[in-house]
């Protein structure tokens, strides 16, 4: 009896032993990882962790020209930023699409992959926990032609209430041309209900889709977060969706208050007069036809012109400025967007709206004279550019600075000199009373009634300021020659060391309450969203070097020097 109840006691004996080693051996384990069956090392709060990038996948620019205000430009900076911040290149990644379905089902992909188990380890056998793990997502959002101009970080909202509304711009346009056509024949009525019919089907077919494509996304982020990621939307944000953090990046308010702020400085409109106006046009480029063939109401050109009139509005009431074509006046208000707007999707739109601006008063007058046009991009400026040539005028914007010349500006630019300001002449005086007004050498034997009507021809066709956004790469050389003054751009590396910043905070465990770059605002309807943003910079010849080719956006052969 005692020999067969010995091997009992052995085997009690046996596992204690071994629960009791077991247990010792957890005690012991790193505070910062846990083994796993397979060897694998869970990642913890103390690790940077992984950041998985999804962005657009970058869009076709008219006539090749191509702005650096460009998703494939912003995530190499991004990855240097990342790996600068302690992230291992193994654990970022990086995927593009170009449409939201496609995109919504990488990130359902990659949610779910990661949650399951089947994809949580990099390279060197790291499982890494869903609370170490930053999503950095630009949503994909359709532009129109004209919105594409400004590169592809212009701020957009998604949310399916948009493609509700297309499809009752469909319907309203099917409508109206139903009515429209029962006044023809009986066979013309039959062919255009077939083709109206057939293009509400397709258009009903692609809402669908689109409000299928934002569900999956919404669905896929808010797992994402519920399982412990931290998810960054990046441009774009969705309506009633509420991030751990927003990157802004530029807005269309933003782009003309930028490009109208500029214009004031530079002609010092706070010294002007109504003896002495100073004249601005603005030029405000849209598409008037969405793609599903109804009117467009261009909310994108509505908060442009906003911008612009917080800026010069108060300059138009006084009577200060005033715009040649009178297409903006002392009784315009921000409502008025639409006595400066014009179909740029048509061939040669600009040229015409700018030619019809600045008309002649007969065809031996001088140019009309114009000091400054706000063109709103650089694909609208350079077309400006080619057409102020057409029209006669001459010089370029560093006459109105005379001590800065081509020369100086290319000295500076090539590291050779710094260049020297001297004040604008005074607004104040009128023309005929200006001193600082150009003359020339023989100016001193004419009589006063020619100097003053030779002063005034030279001042009608001296080259206005002419203003653009997106720092398209063929437009350098014209701000380089002055043709152009100044373009804008997103300060990229700044943004993407403030983003790298951020998701190695997020992965932590950390609010980003610490970071200068970061305040609450109102995202997607959603209140107190910590959101990422900066300045625009605003690029012209004299500072050019240090904005542009400094920090390796553009070359010296890219400004054409």
């Amino acid at each position: 009896m005692v020999f067969t109840r010995r091997p009992a006691a052995v085997l009690t004996a046996i596992v204690a032993a071994c629960a009791m080693a077991i247990s010792l051996t957890a005690c012991t384990t790193d505070a910062n990882s846990q083994d796993t069956a397979d060897d694998q090392t869970t990642v913890t709060s103390t690790s940077p962790g992984a950041v998985a990038m999804f962005t657009p996948s970058d869009g076709i620019t008219l006539n090749q020209q191509t702005p650096l205000n460009k998703w494939a430009k912003l995530t190499p900076n991004l990855t240097k930023a990342l790996t600068s911040a302690g992230f291992k290149k193994g654990d970022i990644s990086h995927t593009t699409s170009d449409s939201l379905d496609k995109q919504s089902r990488a990130i359902q992909d990659y949610v779910v992959d990661h949650l399951s188990g089947s994809n949580t380890t990099d390279d060197a056998g790291i499982v890494i926990s869903p609370d170490n793990i930053t999503l950095l997502v630009a949503p994909v959002v359709e532009a129109d032609a004209s919105t594409r101009q400004y590169g592809d970080y212009v701020s957009q909202e998604l949310s399916t209430a948009d493609t509700a509304e297309g499809s009752d711009s469909t319907d309203s346009s099917d409508s109206s041309n139903s009515s429209d056509s029962s006044d023809s024949s009986t066979g013309s009525d039959s062919t255009d209900d077939s083709s109206s019919d057939a293009s509400k089907t397709v258009g009903d077919s692609k809402n669908a889709a689109q409000a299928e494509a934002v569900d999956r996304l919404v669905s896929s982020l808010k797992l994402a977060k519920e399982s412990g990621m931290h998810v960054v939307l990046m441009g774009n944000s969705i309506k009633g969706y509420k991030p751990d953090a927003f990157v802004r990046f530029s807005d269309a308010q933003a782009i003309g208050k930028l490009q109208a702020e500029k214009i004031v400085s530079k002609l010092e409109l706070s010294k002007a007069s109504k003896d002495n106006p100073k004249y601005i046009e603005v030029l405000l480029p849209y598409t008037a036809v969405d793609e599903s063939g109804g009117d467009s109401d261009s909310p994108f050109a509505q908060e442009a012109f906003r911008g612009i009139w917080q800026v010069l509005g108060a300059y138009y009431q006084k009577g200060v400025v005033e715009s040649p074509s009178g297409t903006l006046n002392g009784n315009s208000t921000e409502d008025d967007w639409q006595s400066v707007a014009y179909d740029a999707s048509k061939e040669g739109s600009t040229a015409k709206v700018l030619d019809a601006r600045l008309a002649k008063a007969d065809e031996h007058a001088s140019p009309t004279r114009i000091d400054g046009i706000i063109a709103m991009n650089d694909y609208i400026a350079s077309e400006v550019v080619t057409e102020l040539d057409d029209l006669g005028y001459t010089g370029s914007a560093a006459d109105i600075n005379p001590q800065i010349t081509i020369s100086g500006i290319v000295g500076n630019i090539t590291g050779k000199k710094d260049l020297s300001r001297s004040d604008v002449p005074d607004p104040i005086k009128s023309p005929e009373k200006d001193d600082s007004a150009y003359s020339t050498d023989s100016a001193d034997t004419q009589d006063d009634s020619t100097a003053t009507d030779k002063t005034d021809k030279t001042k009608d066709s001296q080259w206005p300021l002419v203003t653009g956004y997106g720092a398209y790469v063929s437009n350098i050389p014209s701000i380089v020659n002055g043709k152009q003054w100044m373009t804008g751009i997103e300060d990229r590396q700044t943004l993407a060391e403030n983003i790298a910043e951020a998701c190695a905070l997020l992965n932590k465990g950390q609010t980003l309450t610490s970071m200068s770059s970061v305040r609450n605002t109102e995202v997607g309807g959603k209140k107190k969203v910590p959101t990422i943003s900066g300045p625009l910079l605003a690029v012209s010849a004299s500072n050019l070097k240090v904005t542009l080719i400094d920090p390796g956006y553009i070359s010296l052969a890219d400004a054409g020097l």
